[in-house]
């Protein structure tokens, strides 16, 4: 099956690309973010600095994606993105989260990258309920996997038994769909 559900820490994963659910600066944080930094190295900080600012303090506007290398990640790349703060889900959430994933896997495809592996976007500080964001990731990546004619693989990277087991019901539910 090209998804895969796997309870751990995402800096560690041999694949072309892992995602960071980063913040518009993209200068580190808090989190997966933060550990995704403290992993790689400061040669990561110092990519992400030399990205330009499409506005003061904003690398990368939330909805959209940025690639940098991978620096000292088993990864070889890094694609950054950044989810939408949860704020009742009628500010256009849904919208920007999956945005998350299709720019995201639009520059796996531009870069010609095979495997990604995801965490759980917007999930943590920010808030956004996880039923709510498995079921966006599970489909954005479900119709990108549908559309490609090479074969790919797509991690879930999760943060907890909890976590996997909403991925889990969410895949299972496409396989069935399928």
């Amino acid at each position: 099956m090209p998804i895969d559900i796997l309870e751990t820490d995402i800096t560690t994963l041999d694949v072309d690309a892992i995602v960071n659910a980063a913040n518009e600066a993209l200068l580190g944080g808090g989190g997966v973010d933060g550990a995704i930094h403290r992993a790689a190295g400061p040669g990561l900080l110092e990519e992400c600095r030399a990205l330009p600012q499409v506005r003061p303090g904003v690398r990368c506007p939330t909805g959209e994606a940025r690639i940098t290398g991978g620096h000292r990640l088993p990864a070889r790349h890094v694609i950054h993105t950044v989810g939408p703060v949860w704020r009742g889900g009628g500010s256009g959430e849904p919208a920007l989260l999956a945005s998350c994933y299709r720019e995201s896997l639009r520059l796996a495809d531009e870069h010609g990258l095979a495997s990604i592996a995801f965490p759980a976007i917007s999930c943590g500080v920010y808030g956004y309920p996880p039923e709510l964001a498995v079921e966006i990731a599970v489909h954005e990546v479900r119709l990108w996997l549908d559309a490609r004619d090479a074969e790919a693989q797509v991690i879930f990277a999760c943060f907890g038994r909890e976590m996997a087991g909403l991925y889990r019901k969410a895949v299972a539910g496409w396989m069935r769909a399928v």
